[in-house]
């Protein structure tokens, strides 16, 4: 598995320039959505974990032998 690569540092800005715009300019708004979909991430993540997680015991995954 591959992670995303890191954005290149104009991609950076434009996308920052984007969720500004997206709050009307409000720097205070930007900061608190970006906190709210962070939050919303990592419980996504942790929902992700429990599931393959219960799989794993379940016998659903087998491991490589090579």
């Amino acid at each position: 598995m591959s992670a995303n690569p890191a954005p290149v540092p104009d991609e950076l800005e434009v996308a920052t320039d984007q969720a500004i715009a997206a709050c009307g300019g409000n720097l205070r708004e930007t900061i608190k959505a970006l906190i709210v979909a962070n939050d919303y991430l990592e419980s996504e993540v942790a929902e992700l974990m429990k599931a393959v997680s219960k799989a794993f015991v379940r016998g659903r995954f087998h491991t490589y032998s090579g």
